[in-house]
């Protein structure tokens, strides 16, 4: 699932929650990410695992494999990732989830039926999920985790949009969350091959924020909050030094075009100022 090296902690945990709270409807109240690397001939590592505690205060394992292709020898794979849990953490219950996100229809079973056992995971199809059920939800992990979902016929860079519209609208205040939420996003995007730049995409909202309502809206207000008040000039240096600290912080200068509503010709000039200084 991606390159697990160069992305936080933090954000695997998150992702865990989500996937728990929103595709296997589990009652989640606290995540820790465990290590998943078993040493063999072939190096194979499970995709998500960690010690969860539910609502009831039960602690129990969470393995999720998220899987873009069928694979005939996924029951196999996955009984062996139970195997080497119960060796790793003895005494815990496991719960298993596979979630498919690929093009084709799902072709992989839930299990394996041997002389020896009866053996059973839960599995999660994606094409079966309407994305609308979670852009409709009134929470940022939702909207990321429809990325993962069924469009509807929609274009990919059409839901990709909305997405990243929704969090900017919401989390423009709080850069580091924005952030959060946008790697998420490309975590998920790249694992369904969806061939679209993020980064690029959310660049192009600094034009396309301005044709928001509640932008509008925000900025009508603001204007005649400023003109009543007699602080238009306070809030220009106010952000300003939203800015200054955001380059400080190394945020690209078209992307602090959209939290501090500054011309990009002003940014870049804050910009050269303090490589001068």
């Amino acid at each position: 699932m991606g390159d697990k090296d160069i992305i936080s902690k933090e954000i695997f945990q998150r992702l865990v929650q989500d996937f728990a709270t929103y595709l296997f409807h589990l009652n989640v109240t606290d995540v820790e990410l465990l290590d998943t690397e078993h040493h063999r001939i072939e190096d194979r590592r499970a995709d998500l695992v960690a010690r969860v505690t539910g609502i009831d205060s039960q602690v129990f394992l969470l393995h999720i494999e998220i899987q873009n292709a069928n694979d005939a020898s996924m029951p196999k794979r996955m009984l062996r990732y139970l195997a080497d849990l119960l060796l790793a953490y003895p005494g815990l219950p496991i719960k298993q989830y596979l979630v498919y996100i690929g093009k084709e229809s799902l072709r992989m079973a839930d299990g394996l039926e041997l002389e020896q056992m009866h053996y059973r995971y839960h599995v999660i199809d994606m094409h079966k999920v309407d994305c609308n059920d979670l852009l409709k939800q009134d929470s940022p992990d939702a909207w990321v985790m429809a990325v993962l979902c069924d469009f509807q016929d929609r274009p990919p860079r059409t839901v990709i949009h909305e997405i990243l519209s929704r969090l900017v609208e919401r989390l423009h205040e709080a850069p580091p969350r924005l952030r959060e939420y946008v790697e998420m996003l490309e975590i998920l995007s790249t694992n369904r091959d969806l061939n679209l730049n993020i980064e690029e995409e959310l660049e192009m909202l600094t034009i396309d924020l301005e044709k928001l309502p509640s932008y509008r809206i925000g900025e009508r207000r603001g204007m005649e909050k400023g003109m009543e008040q007699g602080l238009e000039q306070g809030a220009h240096e106010k952000a300003q030094t939203i800015a200054k600290e955001l380059l400080n912080a190394g945020i690209p200068p078209t992307q602090v075009v959209m939290f501090t509503q500054l011309t990009l010709a002003e940014i870049e000039s804050l910009k050269k100022a303090q490589m001068d200084a």
